[in-house]
């Protein structure tokens, strides 16, 4: 049976199954009249009908043909069904082309679903989705069309069950229900922020691992379908974009969705949940009795519905006690989220989740009427073990009332604010859904909702302000850093003259404000803009510590780029308790990272390494294996592993960091270029230079089109990319970008930065042969490095070595002699004797030495060529012991030299086929040994 039949059978059937047996015959003899076909075909249904109540379940558009467990899906390979329903099967499915190792849930689309611009649909809005990251959340990670032109989506595989079926078979109560159910409520308020909205929540579609977190299935799916609403009467097809039992009543009259849409279906959930059962009693079950209900209908309250529940549906609670506990607070928050009008529902799913944690904590609830004497029955309840004598009862009521007049009054304010920002979002994803043929991206739709912003909420100052905020948090998201810097600018003028606007707001506005600077490369402009507000923050620790721990983490962010190194550890250490004290996964593992970076700027590689893996470690068990703030833990962990020579460890944390970071963010996100910058840096160090350039020019293209011309990531880009053509052999470009790089770090006033932007400059130089130039900058670099770190650090000792090199090729004896014998010393107490930075010390001081007659030192040349280290660095560092050795051999003993230059050479190009700076260096060694080039 095709869809258009089936469109014109549906409802006829229904009405059908609504009239006695009688009056049914009737209306066929007369329908047969008209068209005996279609007679024909709906008395075969009703026939099935009397049968098998069953069978409307079954979907009746063609399910993907050809589709088998084995075969090959674009990348996938299919190995099980794990379901099917009216928008396509679900397969269970792993990648086939090894780009990475993980079981996906594959989704099959109905060909019907896919029209000629599905794919440009997808490319559209993939990036929207896979920036889309939460922990309860299962996350989008490819959408597609193969060559057949079977549309696809592979989201992440969950193993879970529904969370009805979870809390039945567990027979969790009432507040262990709850608990899980604000999980939900977090995950919809984040995609809501996100400007998402589901459209089909629904028990199959929220799981519980069997660790007991929540996992949302097919966020965002409907919107990715770009799925119309359909008319009343084309909705019993079995192809809506939503599930009729828990859908709201603007989806059943084809009406654009909201946030509140979503709001109404968790209702749906909660009750189920509570209950056992669906909020509406029908009797025939059939879809346009479900409408009727959704439309018109009362919904039995849960209390009630308790009652008459089965009790192995209920347990571990009877349904007379299921009741009573229901009774009340739970019934008016359930009735509330199920309420037909949307205005009458809950502003989000936050504030529905902050009703059950009230109602957790014995609070009132907004779900029930502001009156006087709810609310103070309430506050006794809740205190009924404190209140013990009459003279305290009169105080404590007394102050009471005064908390209860003054909570009423925040109460409406915040009301009235509330109302007008869930107009505005309602109208603003309304205007968005009215041109079905015009493509909305995020960024216009952004656009669209400041500019119905300053109009609808022109006598709303402060949730103006907040509407600044919330768009430039997502402008932020996007790297779209100037447009959020100037919302941010706008809502700090209104809240200057916003004197009762809460402190929350005040501290989140500055957190925000100073990431934006910090962003655009402006760390004084960061701690201007949040220094006058430290005091605030800790008055408010015990109200709002997650508010303040966040504008601590990063005011001393700032305060790190300015390399005031010691205030950041305050601030650090303080945000470190305040996260703890709230068991705050995400932001301990936040800190954390930032407190490991200040131990790797005082050079202590090792220790940070230690606090990232405990950190990471941490995140992971409380968090799961895909949380966002990996991205950078493990991306700051492939940089110290780089520093300690754990090369094949950096290579394993760089790429799970980019490879979180393109699951989670899309390709088009800072996290991802953030990742692939330090992959480039790894390949340099690899000698893999064709595939560093090539993502740094990428990287940096998209730096370009949205940081300033003097931002420090661009210098750093440009730094990495000097050093690229250095290795290449293209000294003058490679000057000119390094020359770039300093200049702009310079500005910056950062120790750190500029005293590594001068090494670079230095070693190129010395390499050039122009070491009258480079001379004044290593100098530089070892007066900084020892200002920032200390005299005796080992970065100190690095810096050493390359003066010492550069004062030995002018001729600067006794100055190369003290600088070299220091580097010695300062990098075998700093990294370690076997750190490849210590062994290129020591061959530095001893190729020195050997130059001035010490033939001990040209044994040790030769026994620092040996090494059986598979270790690139050290490699690197044996092959320029051995060829300095060698080339003492040039004049007497020139075939020695000869073979011994040929055989390191040789391992140089197996190994580094694209060459590079000590291929270079051993290769004019050679050349200048009188040994022809072969």
């Amino acid at each position: 049976m095709d869809l258009e039949r089936w469109q014109r059978l549906s409802p006829l059937l229904d009405a059908l199954l609504e009239l006695p047996d009688e009056q049914r015959e009737e209306h066929l003899r007369a329908l047969r009249a008209e068209d005996p076909a279609l007679a024909d075909e709906l008395e075969r249904l009703l026939a099935l009908d009397a049968d098998d109540a069953s069978f409307l379940d079954t979907p009746v558009v063609t399910l993907p043909a050809g589709v088998t467990a084995g075969a090959r899906l674009g990348p996938y390979r299919l190995e099980r069904l794990l379901g099917e329903g009216g928008m396509g099967q679900v397969w269970l499915a792993e990648r086939a082309d090894g780009m990475y190792e993980r079981k996906v849930a594959l989704k099959l689309l109905r060909p019907g679903l896919a029209d000629p611009k599905l794919r440009q649909r997808f490319d559209r809005e993939r990036e929207i989705l896979a920036r889309f990251a939460h922990p309860y959340i299962a996350r989008l990670l490819d959408a597609g069309i193969d060559h057949n032109g079977q549309p696809y989506l592979a989201l992440e595989y969950v193993e879970g069950e529904p969370i009805t079926s979870y809390c039945q078979s567990r027979h969790l109560d009432i507040a262990a229900r709850l608990d899980l159910f604000r999980q939900v409520c977090e995950a919809v308020s984040h995609a809501h922020a996100n400007l998402i909205v589901h459209r089909d929540l629904k028990p199959s579609n929220i799981l519980v691992t069997p660790a007991g977190h929540v996992r949302l299935l097919d966020f965002g799916i409907a919107k990715l379908l770009d799925v119309q609403p359909l008319p009343v009467e084309q909705t019993r097809t079995g192809v809506r974009a939503f599930t009729l039992h828990y859908a709201a009543p603007e989806q059943i009259r084809g009406e654009p969705v909201t946030t509140m849409t979503d709001v109404y279906s968790l209702g749906v959930v909660l009750y189920e949940l509570l209950t056992g059962g669906k909020p509406y009693r029908l009797k025939r079950q059939t879809d346009a009795e479900w409408e009727e209900a959704i439309l018109d209908g009362e919904p039995q309250r849960p209390s009630q519905a308790a009652a008459q529940a089965e009790p192995d549906v209920i347990r571990p609670y009877s349904p007379a006690r299921l009741a009573r506990e229901l009774a009340g607070d739970l019934d008016n928050i359930v009735l509330k989220a199920l309420a037909k009008s949307p205005p009458r529902r809950y502003v989000s799913a936050e504030a529905l989740s902050q009703d059950l944690l009230s109602y957790l904590r014995g609070r009132p609830v907004q779900a029930r009427g502001e009156r006087l004497g709810y609310r103070v029955r309430k506050y006794f309840h809740r205190h009924r073990w404190a209140i013990a004598a009459g003279a305290a009862i009169l105080l404590v009521l007394s102050a009471a009332l005064g908390v209860v007049g003054w909570q009423a009054q925040r109460a409406l304010r915040e009301a009235t604010r509330a109302q007008a920002m869930q107009r505005f979002v309602a109208e603003l994803f309304q205007d968005a859904g009215s041109s079905p043929n015009t493509p909305i991206d995020l960024r216009s739709l952004l656009d669209m909702g400041i500019l119905r912003g300053e109009r609808s909420l022109a006598r709303q100052p402060q949730a103006r302000a907040e509407l600044y905020g919330a768009v430039a948090q997502l402008r932020l998201n996007l790297g779209d850093y100037r447009e959020a810097d100037d919302l941010l600018q706008r809502q700090s003028v209104l809240l200057a003259v916003l004197p009762d606007a809460p402190a929350s707001l005040r501290l989140e506005a500055a957190a925000l404000h100073g990431n934006a600077r910090r962003q655009l490369g402006d760390a004084r402009g960061c701690a201007a803009r949040m220094q006058p507000l430290e005091s605030a923050a800790r008055d408010e620790e015990q109200r709002l510590p997650l508010q303040a721990a966040e504008f601590y983490s990063q005011l001393g962010r700032c305060r790190r780029d300015l390399d005031e190194g010691a205030a950041a550890e305050r601030l650090f250490a303080r945000a470190l308790e305040l996260r703890r004290r709230q068991d705050d996964a995400a932001g301990t593992a936040a800190t954390l990272l930032d407190m490991a970076n200040l131990q790797a700027d005082a050079g202590q590689p090792r220790a940070a390494l230690r606090a990232l893996e405990t950190g990471l470690a941490q995140l992971r068990r409380k968090a799961g294996d895909h949380h966002p703030q990996a991205i950078d833990m493990l991306r700051a962990m492939c940089v110290l592993e780089r520093t300690t020579d754990a090369m094949a460890e950096a290579v394993r944390d760089c790429r799970a960091s980019l490879r979180l970071a393109e699951e989670l963010h899309g390709r088009n996100h800072r996290a991802v270029i953030d990742a692939n910058r330090q992959l480039a840096a790894l390949y340099v160090d690899l000698g893999r230079f064709n595939e560093a350039e090539a993502i740094l020019q990428d990287t940096t293209a998209w730096m370009r089109a949205r940081l300033d011309g003097d931002h420090p990531d661009l210098a750093r880009a440009n730094d990495s990319l000097g050093l690229v053509a250095w290795e290449r052999g293209d000294s003058e470009r490679a000057l000119r970008l390094l020359r770039q790089s300093l200049a702009t770090w310079r500005k910056t006033g950062n120790a750190g930065l500029i005293a590594g932007g001068a090494f670079h400059l230095a070693l190129v130089l010395h390499d050039a042969g122009r070491d009258r130039e480079a001379l004044p900058l290593a100098n530089e670099a070892v007066a900084l490095r020892g200002r920032q770190l200390g005299a005796d650090h080992a970065l100190v000792g690095d810096a050493e070595r390359l003066l010492g090199e550069v004062l030995a090729a002018l001729d600067q004896t006794a100055p190369a002699r003290a600088a070299l014998e220091k580097a010695v010393r300062l990098t075998r107490d700093g990294f370690g004797p076997d750190h490849s930075h210590t062994r290129r010390a020591e061959i530095a001081l001893a190729r020195f030495q050997a130059r001035e007659g010490d033939l001990k030192a040209l044994l040790r040349l030769a026994g620092y060529g040996q090494t059986r280290s598979v270790d690139l660095e050290q490699r690197k560092a044996a092959w320029l012991a051995r060829a300095y050795a060698s080339q003492a051999q040039c004049v007497g003993k020139p075939a020695q030299a000869q073979a011994a230059f040929d055989a390191v050479l040789a391992e140089m190009r197996q190994a580094l086929p694209e060459g590079g700076a000590i291929p270079r260096e051993v290769q004019r060694l050679r050349d200048a040994c009188g040994v022809p080039a072969a």
